[in-house]
C-alpha cells in the first residue's frame, strides 16, 4: 500500500513538473540578415535582442551576418539546420536565391518568418515588413515636387535583385511616369553603400554637370553619400533636393538641417514583430504578442489578430522637423 502511495505521489510531482518544464523551453532562433555594415540592419538586429522574450531568457538569438552575399546566407542556413535551430528570421539579400535556403529549412522542419526584405517562397510562415513600393513612391513624389514638377533626376538603387530595390524602383518609376517634364538621367546601384554612392555621384556630377535637379536614393546611406559628393563640389544640397529611406540617425540629423528628406522604416517593429509571429507558430495559440508594434500602429490598421496572417505591413513614417528630435532621443536609449 505504501508503495502504491509513493507511485501516486511521484506521478503527481511529474504532472506538476511537466507544465513548468514546458514553460522553461528556451527557443533557439537564428536571425539571418543580409549584412550588418549599414546602420539600418544594425538597428534591426539590436532591436531583436531587446524583445522581451530575449531579455527574459525564453529565446536565445543568434544573428548571422550575410555579408551581402546570397551564398553566404545559404551556408548559414546549413549551419542552422545542422545545429537544429527552432526557427529562423530571414532578411535576404536576394529575393530569388533566398528561396532555396527557405526550402531547405522547411524540409528540416524549421519554420522561417521573413522580415524587412522579401523572398520568393510560398513556404514562409509569414512576412513582417513594410511596403517598399509605397516608400519608393513617397520619396519620388517629394523630390519631384521640390523640383517644381520638371527637370532631370538621378535614381541610386539598392543591390539588384533584393526585394527593396525591386519594389522601391517600381514606386520611383510609377511616380516619375506621371510627370511628363521629368527625365531620369541615370539609374544605377550603389548597393546600399554610402561610399559607393559617393563615388557614383562624383562621376555623375562630372558627366551631367549643371543638369542634375533632383536625387532619389533608395536608402539613406546612399542619399547621404550623394550629399557628401554635392558638398565636395561646392554645391548646396538645399538647391538639389535629395531623398532617402530608412530613418538612420545621420539622415534624421540631415532632415533637421534641411539637406534631405527621409522616410522612417521601423526596424524595431519589423524585427520584434517578426519574432512575435515566429513564436506564435512555435508556441501555439496560447502565445501572446510582446512587441509594442501592435499597439504602436493599431490606428494605422496593423493588427495582431491571432498571429497567423501571411503578411504584416508595418507603416512608414515621414521624418519631419516636428518628430525628428523625438526619434533621435528614442534612438539614443
Amino acid at each position: 500500500m505504501r508503495f502504491l502511495k509513493l507511485i501516486a505521489v511521484s506521478a503527481a510531482v511529474l504532472a506538476l513538473a511537466a507544465p513548468a518544464a514546458a514553460q522553461q523551453k528556451v527557443y533557439r532562433i537564428g536571425a539571418a540578415v543580409y549584412g550588418l555594415k549599414g546602420e539600418f540592419m544594425q538597428l534591426w538586429a539590436n532591436a531583436l535582442k531587446e524583445h522581451p522574450a530575449v531579455q527574459d531568457g525564453s529565446v536565445k538569438i543568434t544573428v548571422f551576418d550575410g555579408k551581402y552575399d546570397a551564398q553566404t546566407q545559404n551556408n548559414q542556413f546549413d549551419t542552422m539546420i545542422t545545429q537544429k535551430f527552432d526557427g529562423i528570421l530571414f532578411v535576404p539579400i536576394d529575393s530569388q536565391a533566398g528561396a532555396q535556403a527557405v526550402d531547405k529549412a522547411v524540409a528540416a522542419k524549421i519554420p522561417v518568418v521573413g522580415s524587412n526584405a522579401r523572398v520568393n517562397s510560398e513556404k514562409l510562415v509569414s512576412y513582417v515588413g513594410s511596403d517598399d513600393t509605397v516608400a519608393g513612391a513617397l520619396e519620388a513624389e517629394v523630390v519631384i515636387k521640390a523640383m517644381g514638377g520638371k527637370g532631370n533626376v538621378l535614381i541610386i538603387e539598392g543591390p539588384i535583385g533584393q526585394s527593396a530595390q525591386i519594389e522601391r524602383r517600381k514606386g520611383n518609376q510609377t511616380v516619375v511616369a506621371r510627370y511628363r517634364d521629368v527625365n531620369v538621367l541615370e539609374m544605377k546601384t550603389a548597393n546600399w553603400s554610402r561610399a559607393e554612392a559617393l563615388a557614383l555621384m562624383e562621376n555623375w556630377l562630372t558627366v551631367h554637370a549643371g543638369k542634375i535637379h533632383g536625387i532619389i536614393g533608395q536608402n539613406d546611406e546612399m542619399a547621404l553619400g550623394a550629399i557628401d559628393a554635392l558638398k565636395a563640389r561646392g554645391l548646396s544640397p538645399k538647391s538639389i533636393p535629395v531623398a532617402g529611406i530608412d530613418g538612420i540617425s545621420d539622415a534624421i540629423k540631415a532632415v533637421k538641417e534641411g539637406t534631405m528628406v527621409s522616410i522612417l522604416q521601423d526596424a524595431q517593429g519589423q524585427a520584434q514583430g517578426g519574432l512575435d509571429v515566429l513564436l506564435r507558430h512555435l508556441v501555439g495559440p496560447g502565445y501572446k504578442p510582446r512587441a509594442t508594434v501592435w499597439e504602436d500602429y493599431a490606428r494605422e490598421g496593423l493588427h495582431w489578430g491571432d498571429g497567423t496572417a501571411r503578411q504584416y505591413n508595418v507603416p512608414w513614417t515621414r521624418i519631419t522637423l516636428q518628430n525628428a528630435d523625438a526619434l533621435l532621443v528614442k534612438r539614443s536609449k
